[in-house]
């Protein structure tokens, strides 16, 4: 793993190389090759999916009907899995339910002002939402369970999903098939149906529709850089969570932190992609060389040693620190999208961190419990975008709308402020607006005044 040192005269300048990592979809190639994707599905819509399908997955169904998988084949699925995958399962969900249902609202509760207007910000679930799985070769049903809960739990009636098929070499020559985790997962989410198809165009897929998959309200989950690419060209038809790049960790280990337990935590993330990012921030030198070590030992022991070789060995880094407190706020700039803090008082940190998309406190706090079953949605912002962007939550599926409502004094009130703002602007009819409605409440007020004064001017007449 490279090593950089904050006493290093360098150090600033190799520290803004490895903060500025960036994603797949950035380069050019990928970009052009999902926008003609993209194109072609919303040109041919399911003909060019079936294409696309066989191309890409190696399979065909007869039909674009052949790519939709539905409750029942996900009750089946369920049914089939061990007693021990059904309570895993079935723990996750009901873990990940409790945390969201906490949420609360970002609603404004209705207020009024002496004028008589009343004021509101009122939320509504979105109708519909698409949520991508990861699919082929690998197996996410955590995934499911992390985007259709808290959807569900927001109150989207109708939440769909897709992923790709497992390539028929990789399935013993079989045919659409997916993982029975995925779609055990989706029974137990809630989810409606699941689409098989993957990569660009079952993003294209979502944003557009087609016969065969109903357009969403906004598409959620990760993918690789075809998906990123394709999420962030169709923003606009559909509202999208975020662009997701390759998972990152940084971990903030203090001196006497355990070697194999920042070792397995950097390891847990590179074991994803070898362009997986994981970081050691640690002021202790003696610590970073025995991390390093244990790093190496531990690959050894990998299924998928090769995948997370390249990644420490391309992207990983070690951060020698002068102390705790610079490897925390150096963390913070990195804006990581998982941050382990392994240091004493762990919990006092945590105030120092801006900047994350979900801190695991002390050291029986893995990253890979975040992973399954502690509750908080594991969709989170990556390649630095934890500077402003959050995590996926209930909030994402959820939509606010201002409401207005002003009596006739509030208007009156508040009138010569809007007409000259709009004649400021050269906006007459917003002026004429207001000013039609002014006029109009109070002309039954000019009728009684003059109602009033009539009688009085005639007696003074015959005086």
């Amino acid at each position: 793993m490279n090593t950089l040192d904050t006493r290093d005269p360098t150090f600033s300048e190799a520290f803004a190389r490895l903060c500025a990592r960036g994603s797949d979809e950035d380069e050019a190639p990928v970009r052009e090759a999902a926008a003609r994707i993209v194109a072609d599905v919303r040109a041919r819509g399911d003909a060019a999916l079936l294409d696309l399908t066989e191309r890409f997955d190696g399979w065909r169904p007869p039909t674009a009907d052949g790519l939709r998988a539905g409750p029942a084949e996900f009750a089946a699925a369920y049914r089939a899995l061990p007693a021990a995958g059904r309570k895993a399962l079935a723990l996750a969900a009901k873990r990940i339910t409790a945390f969201h249902e906490r949420e609360i609202d970002a609603e404004v509760r209705p207020y009024r002002e002496k004028s008589g207007a009343r004021l509101a910000q009122v939320t509504r679930p979105l109708a519909r939402v698409g949520l991508y799985v990861p699919g082929g070769t690998a197996r996410y049903p955590s995934t499911v369970l992390m985007t259709a809960i808290p959807a569900k739990v927001a109150g989207v009636e109708d939440v769909v999903a897709v992923t790709p098929a497992v390539k028929p070499q990789d399935a013993g020559g079989a045919t659409g098939k997916v993982d029975l985790w995925t779609l055990a997962a989706c029974h137990v989410a809630g989810v409606s149906a699941l689409y098989k198809v993957g990569g660009a165009q079952a993003i294209a897929a979502l944003a557009y529709g087609t016969a065969t998959i109903p357009a969403v309200d906004k598409i959620c989950g990760p993918g690789n850089a075809y998906v990123a690419a394709a999420k962030r060209l169709v923003f606009g038809q559909v509202d999208i969570d975020m662009i997701a790049g390759p998972t990152e960790v940084a971990v903030v280990a203090a001196g006497d932190a355990s070697p194999a337990e920042a070792a397995s935590d950097l390891l847990a993330q590179a074991e994803h992609d070898v362009r997986a990012v994981a970081v050691l921030f640690t002021p202790s030198r003696a610590l970073a060389t025995a991390v390093a070590a244990e790093v190496d030992r531990q690959l050894e022991e990998l299924p998928r040693r090769d995948i997370a070789r390249r990644s420490v060995d391309e992207r990983g880094a070690i951060v020698v620190t002068k102390n705790v407190a610079e490897a925390v706020r150096l963390a913070d700039r990195f804006a990581p999208e998982h941050l382990a803090l392994l240091v004493p008082q762990a919990e006092k940190w945590v105030a120092k961190v801006s900047r994350a998309g979900a801190i695991f406190v002390g050291h029986h706090t893995p990253e890979a419990v975040g992973d399954y079953v502690a509750g908080p949605s594991h969709v989170l912002p990556t390649a630095g975008t934890a500077r402003f962007a959050s995590p996926l939550s209930v909030a994402t599926f959820r939509r606010r709308m201002s409401v207005l409502q002003l009596s006739a004094a509030a208007l009156a009130e508040v009138a010569p402020a809007v007409d000259a703002l709009a004649t400021a602007e050269g906006l007459e009819a917003h002026a004429r607006a207001v000013r039609v409605r002014v006029q109009k409440a109070q002309a039954p007020r000019a009728r009684k005044a003059a109602a009033r004064s009539a009688p009085r001017t005639r007696k003074a007449a015959r005086r």
